[in-house]
């Protein structure tokens, strides 16, 4: 993400925090404004154009627009549910 948890750095990264925060999720994040290698690296190795992403477990899950979808219908809540109890 752009920033961190504490301190998101654009609103993309900011509606991750708060999605995550309001489902009482611990998470880590790096920020990419930090490191030019690792912000252009982590778009190839996803093959996804923008920044935040979100892995859970290793797995891609999206940027902030499809965290904000999942998040509004439910599928955001069951998927970390899972993956956290596995």
């Amino acid at each position: 993400m752009k920033g961190n948890k504490l301190m998101p750095q654009c609103g993309f990264s900011n509606n991750v925090v708060q999605i995550l925060n309001a489902l009482g999720i611990s998470f880590e994040t790096f920020d990419v404004l930090t490191d030019m290698e690792v912000r252009q690296g982590i778009k190839e190795f996803s093959d996804w154009p923008t920044i935040p992403q979100v892995y859970v477990k290793g797995e891609f899950m999206g940027g902030s627009d499809i965290l904000i979808e999942m998040y509004n219908n439910g599928e955001l809540k069951e998927k970390l549910e899972v993956a956290l109890a596995s």
